[in-house]
């Protein structure tokens, strides 16, 4: 397909891109703009956040301490801003989303409550290819309590999840997949495994980070015990921004759990009684240790409005369009070169997202071409995967192009 034919294809699409409203890195190439193909490790700026920020330190500037109640937005509720925008995106009711912390920190919140050990149901399935983030959380979480984590740790191909879970469930303690794996793009069946699971006698947990803004969820039907996601990637709400937690309402009223606690775990009604004990609430919010940052909180509502305004079901949509032209291209100008696509083909099962192995290449170098000379920004997962994430939000059919067209070029020795 010619460079024009995806000029047209961006023009006749339904859902009109976004990219305006982005600010795209620069490049000294005919279009000006990078063909950022990134957005699942970091997503571009939106143009609203800077007068966010700014209305911010303005009231900061302006009242001092009083902001808390008297700024535009005040801050001493500021979180429950996010609330509802947050459930919405990943389909939960509001009660049980709070957006808080880092992602690796919820985890580690969650499973405080929900990793509940013994000597007979110890162990915690993930993954093979898990994000080492996670890895190295359940790995701690399981020495913290006296299991080997080389015994306690489960690590298994996504296909083979099922089958372990109907024949050694009983041994299962938690289940923390990723929904979208990193590496790979696949996406899981969340209604099986979770179902799998909790049939097993194990809590299901699901790591979001590759799938909240990238896939339609519904978390509270699916019927997950809890979950975990950040926003920096295709949230766009900037670099170690706010991540969110989920659990679900069945455990919102269980005193029973073991929970860290801190003066935003309590009743917001009662939190200036400045009594010794918590105040206990029925919500997310019970699992709150500190008060919100304000400054990080704003980039994430940012972001939450303009999902609110376009829609999971419209941008899963495109995005199945674009990851299907991205592998039309690969498959075209790629054939005869060593490169193969590892995401699976049917796009039910995958995200915004392909990955491409580079067969006897290092691939840092080919990436560092890609942006160097075409302006495309690509991830590497070395030895030899190049993720490449077409992200419906701001990317296009002629972003597409180009990177797959730079791609053929660079595996062919050409245009330095």
């Amino acid at each position: 397909m010619t460079e024009q034919q995806a000029l047209d294809l961006d023009a006749a699409d339904p859902l009109p891109t976004r990219r305006a409203e982005f600010r795209v890195p620069p490049f000294s190439g005919p279009t000006g703009e990078t063909a950022y193909l990134a957005g699942n490790s970091l997503g571009l700026q939106p143009k609203a956040l800077r007068e966010r920020i700014g209305a911010e330190l303005d009231d900061w500037a302006r009242l001092g301490v009083e902001g808390h109640t008297r700024a535009r937005r005040p801050w001493l509720p500021y979180h429950e801003q996010l609330r509802e925008p947050a459930a919405a995106l990943v389909g939960a009711r509001p009660a049980e989303v709070v957006v808080m912390n880092s992602l690796t920190v919820n985890l580690h919140l969650m499973m405080v409550s929900f990793y509940r050990p013994t000597p007979r149901r110890h162990a915690i399935v993930i993954e093979d290819s898990a994000f080492p983030s996670d890895s190295y959380a359940v790995r701690s979480q399981a020495a913290f309590h006296g299991y080997d984590p080389d015994e306690a740790v489960v690590r298994l191909a996504p296909e083979d999840v099922l089958p372990y879970l109907r024949a050694s469930g009983d041994r299962v303690a938690l289940v923390l997949l990723g929904t979208v794996n990193y590496l790979t793009g696949e996406l899981l069946d969340m209604d099986a495994i979770t179902a799998a699971g909790r049939a097993a006698g194990a809590i299901v947990g699901w790591d979001l980070a590759h799938a909240a803004g990238n896939v339609p969820l519904r978390l509270h039907e699916t019927g997950a015990d809890w979950a975990a996601w950040c926003s920096y990637k295709y949230l766009n709400a900037g670099p170690g921004s706010l991540a969110g937690a989920f659990v679900h309402e069945r455990h919102l009223a269980d005193r029973s759990l073991p929970k860290f606690a801190g003066w935003w775990s309590t009743d917001p009604r009662t939190r200036f009684e400045m009594a010794p004990t918590v105040t206990p609430v029925d919500t997310a919010d019970s699992w709150q240790v500190s008060n919100p940052p304000i400054l990080a909180m704003a980039p994430v509502l940012v972001s939450l409005e303009m999902f609110g305004q376009t829609g999971m079901e419209a941008l899963r949509a495109k995005s199945i369009r674009l990851t299907g032209y991205l592998e039309s291209q690969l498959d075209s100008v790629c054939a005869g070169r060593p490169a193969r696509v590892i995401t699976p083909r049917d796009p039910a099962t995958r995200g915004a997202q392909l990955s491409v192995r580079v067969s006897g290449r290092d691939v840092g170098p080919v990436s560092e071409r890609l942006r160097e000379e075409f302006g495309v920004y690509t991830d590497t997962r070395r030895p030899d995967v190049i993720r490449l994430a077409p992200t419906p939000m701001y990317n296009t059919f002629h972003d597409c192009w180009r990177a797959a067209t730079a791609l053929a070029t660079v595996l062919d020795g050409g245009a330095r």
